[in-house]
């Protein structure tokens, strides 16, 4: 047994509100892992309406790794939302043309963050919002609600707005070794045999399944 089909649009028969949305995403600048799976009652196919302001004159990219659960109104906000903020007004009158593209910002007026960048095994809780450029480390958990303004270490549980460290969720020797074991990387056929090493908290356990 090998687990589900990973280019199935809906992995569960009958429950059409989870779906592996790599399986869906088309906007070439979002990158999604195998097995990462968007949950939504409404919709769960159109996850990139969830990315907001990503535009491609902009050039960022959203990229998230593998078996990332994402909770229904998991948000992301991307670097085409910031406006330049050195001048008196951060209106964006170039945009709108009519003689107004004389203000157009100049190269480097507006803040870039760079790409945003999700781990793998990431739990995104229900209605979190992520900003521009933010790093989520491997192993993390956003509390529902959250906004996420700033990076977050590997196996650490952040929520709040803006979202602060709740606790670490493994000793840094544990985290240390997940991180080089990395199973999310094995081959499918090796993670499925290995299930109740993965999903249990023996880190021995698991390095000896490497």
């Amino acid at each position: 047994m090998t687990g589900p089909d990973p280019c199935a649009r809906h992995p569960m028969a009958g429950f059409p509100r989870v779906c592996f949305i790599r399986n869906t995403v088309r906007n070439p600048n979002i990158l999604i892992g195998d097995y990462t799976y968007y949950d939504d009652p409404e919709d769960a196919e159109n996850f990139e309406r969830n990315v907001l302001y990503h535009y491609p004159f902009v050039g960022d990219k959203l990229i998230i790794g593998r078996f990332c659960a994402l909770a229904h109104g998991t948000r992301f906000i991307m670097n085409g939302a910031n406006h330049k903020l050195s001048g008196f007004s951060t209106y964006p009158f170039s945009i709108f043309g009519g003689g107004w593209e004389r203000a157009t910002p100049g190269p480097g007026d507006l803040p870039f963050k760079g790409d945003t960048v999700v781990g793998n095994d990431v739990w995104l809780g229900y209605q979190s919002l992520i900003m521009p450029g933010v790093r989520i480390g491997d192993g993390a958990i956003v509390a529902a609600g959250s906004v996420v303004t700033r990076a977050v270490a590997s196996y650490t549980v952040v929520g709040g707005n803006p979202a602060r460290v709740i606790r670490e969720r493994f000793p840094p020797a544990t985290v240390r070794a997940l991180l080089e074991i990395a199973w999310w990387n094995w081959d499918i056929a090796k993670i499925s045999r290995h299930l109740d090493r993965i999903t249990g908290a023996d880190v021995e356990a698991l390095r000896c399944a490497v």
